[in-house]
């Protein structure tokens, strides 16, 4: 037991398996799949987090019937060809002292046909408020075989060494979920009307999973504490609901989350958002059963997780972005180290690389998803220590300088402003952006235990880095804000003439507006052309000074991409509330003192805005590559010249990280 977080580090019994700590790694999509079938990639994933000392790990959903297929990268628990993909991974967790579950499950109606071709299924013909698709009214038959997957998949959970299933779909609105609830089940059969009918199809597959694991194993099922909309089932419905599943005898433990695909900022939400959310609500579950309770909900640091475990909330606390961010979570709780553990700052990057269609990834951890290629303990110290200069102290340049360091070159990083951090320091200027800090303050205190020196208002030169005698020089410069006026719609005057008026002091690239906040009239536009997540930032700053503004975009919608960290509803009704305005499939196509000419972009017909105060264009940013530039001759004298993040294309703070990360361990 660890002095430092006495609850979270007791052990607890859990059917006939006692745990070590009270420490739960939750289910979340991975894309490491291939074929339906689980990967090297995915036996280290969930090693590394077993080896660092987590005490459960529920693997990542499992389709338990061919009609759940969101996407191609999706395990199929109910396929004979997984007992061998399980037995490999059971393996590697179990020699960390951890125990694994497979998590059988179906989505529903919150999916579509696009990925398999066949119909969507549920148990009424209701659409998904995302996917929008009208599903097949399930028949008995079907259900028959819903309940066949789920045995299936407990079977060879079984077969395969697991430690146990943890049944899923009756929480975030998949397909248990909408047989149990009253505002997606208008069923007049068996399996509808009354709870006990809607609880039925639950049962009989709690039935089949025990049958198949026997008294032995873990069996656990996953519900929601609250659905969070109108017509949904709330915390009184689920505590009962909790209660008729106890009471089937099959169970060892409950695990509560929040929400459904109406609301899906209750399931995974960005910040700000406050930390341990739920908890009121799982409490509930847990004062109305005998059943240790799993709780979840933004628990971030080993503090918030000994709280709630304290306060009797819940029985283990359940972990899934904060270990994606650091898989030694627990390790460093153990060791007091709390302060240490690289904080998941709630930028939803994980969901946004999954939206991709691209394997799990953090903003600020490039090893997730890569463990065998970048964890921690593949970190080798340099053959011959070299002088490094790392020229940039944003993201790319911190993290290329620490891990530098850490293998035992002799670094330096310049920083010609008086500040680190870079443009994630810039954006955590936004109220609901402050958690971003912790992206460079990891960082930094990292680096400060390091024998690196960092050199703040300090401009690097090509003449200085070379009298200096620097072996290596890692350009990491960032980029500059681009204010010329003109949007991806006139690609011809990109880089040529500025538009009239944008040379007039009140007009900033977004870039400038944030380092300088300058003071402003009441009337501001912010006009993006780029549709992320600059756009929003500004107008949230912007808004929150209390300026009158307008939101102005050639796109459909003002930051389409937020979508793709499943935030933008969640921001735009933000923005909403402190007035700002929006203006879409426009472009300013003229500024002068007065105000401000707006064009539509499909009828061209111009409209004035006056008077307008200030424009703030988020039009992208030019590299600061002028220094790479100048030193490249120096390549010909044995100089190693390296280019990353915004200095070589200005993208992601994700890119730029691990960009660091390569380069450093290249060196």
């Amino acid at each position: 037991m660890s002095v430092h977080y006495p609850t979270l580090f007791s052990p607890i019994r859990l059917g006939k398996h006692t745990i070590r700590n009270r420490v739960w790694m939750a289910a979340h999509a991975t894309l490491l799949v291939k074929d339906h079938l689980f990967t090297q990639a995915h036996l280290d994933y969930y090693a590394e987090r077993a080896r660092h000392g987590v005490g459960v790990i529920t693997m990542e959903a499992m389709a338990v019937h061919p009609t759940t297929q969101p996407y191609k990268g999706k395990a199929f628990a109910f396929d004979p060809r997984m007992v061998p993909e399980y037995r490999k991974i059971a393996d590697a967790v179990h020699a960390h002292g951890a125990k694994i579950l497979c998590q059988p499950w179906h989505r529903g109606r919150e999916t579509s046909s696009v990925t398999n071709g066949l119909p969507v299924w549920a148990p009424s013909s209701i659409p998904c408020a995302v996917y929008r698709e009208m599903p097949h009214v399930m028949t008995v038959s079907d259900i028959k075989e819903i309940i066949e997957g789920y045995r299936l998949s407990a079977r060879y959970a079984r077969e395969g060494g697991l430690d146990g299933v943890e049944v899923h779909a009756l929480s975030h609105g998949y397909l248990l979920n909408q047989f149990l609830s009253p505002a997606t089940n208008h069923r007049n059969d068996a399996f509808g009307g009354s709870l006990e009918n809607r609880m039925r199809i639950v049962l009989e597959i709690l039935d089949a999973t025990r049958q198949e694991t026997g008294p032995d194993m873990i069996v656990g099922v996953r519900i929601n504490s609250d659905d969070g909309h109108e017509g949904g089932l709330r915390p009184g419905d689920w505590a009962e609901i909790a209660q008729r599943l106890e009471a089937t005898g099959h169970l060892d433990y409950i695990s509560c989350s929040h929400g459904t695909y109406l609301n899906r900022m209750l399931i995974y939400p960005t910040a700000p958002q406050e930390h341990g959310f739920q908890m009121g609500a799982t409490r509930r579950i847990k004062e109305a059963v005998k059943l240790p309770v799993v709780g979840v909900g933004r628990i971030v640091t080993p503090e918030e997780a000994e709280r709630h475990l304290a306060a009797g909330d819940c029985d283990f606390v359940a972990l899934a972005r904060a270990l994606v961010a650091d898989p030694a979570w627990v390790s460093k709780a153990a060791r007091g180290e709390g302060a240490k553990v690289r904080p998941c700052v709630g930028a939803n990057w994980c969901m946004s690389s999954i939206f991709a269609q691209a394997p799990i990834a953090c903003i600020h951890n490039p090893a997730a998803g890569n463990e065998r290629e970048l964890g921690e303990e593949t970190l080798k110290p340099a053959a011959r220590p070299k002088t490094v200069a790392v020229v940039g102290g944003g993201p790319a340049g911190l993290r290329a300088a620490l891990t530098a360091a850490k293998r035992g070159h002799r670094v330096v990083l310049f920083e010609k402003s008086a500040m680190l951090g870079g443009q994630v320091a810039l954006w955590a200027k936004a109220p609901s952006r402050v958690e971003l800090t912790g992206v460079a303050r990891w960082l930094q205190d990292r680096l400060a235990e390091t024998d690196a020196e960092i050199r703040l208002n300090t401009e690097a030169t090509a003449r200085g880095l070379r009298a200096e005698g620097f072996e290596t020089v890692i350009v990491a410069a960032g980029a500059r804000g681009l204010r010329h006026g003109w949007t991806p719609l006139r690609p011809q005057r990109w880089n040529h003439a500025p538009m009239p008026g944008t040379e007039q002091p009140h007009v900033f690239s977004y870039i400038d507006y944030l380092r300088a906040e300058p003071a402003l009239g009441p009337n501001v536009i912010v006009a993006d052309a780029l549709g992320g997540r600059q756009g929003a930032v500004v107008a949230e700053v912007l808004a929150s000074k209390g300026h009158s503004v307008e939101f102005v975009t050639q796109l459909g919608q003002g930051s389409p991409d937020l979508a793709a960290s499943r935030d933008w509803g969640k921001v735009h009704g933000m923005l909403k509330r402190m007035g700002v305005r929006f203006t879409v499939d426009a472009e300013i196509v003229g500024i002068d003192a007065a105000g401000v000419a707006i064009r539509d972009v499909y009828t061209q017909t111009v409209e004035r805005r006056t008077p307008v105060h200030g424009v703030v264009f988020m039009l992208g940013a030019a590299a600061e590559d002028t220094l790479f530039h100048e030193l490249l001759p120096a390549r010909a004298d044995g100089l190693d010249l390296r280019l990353i993040g915004d200095a070589m294309a200005p993208r992601r703070a994700s890119d730029a990280i691990r960009e660091g990360e390569i380069v450093a361990r290249d060196i």
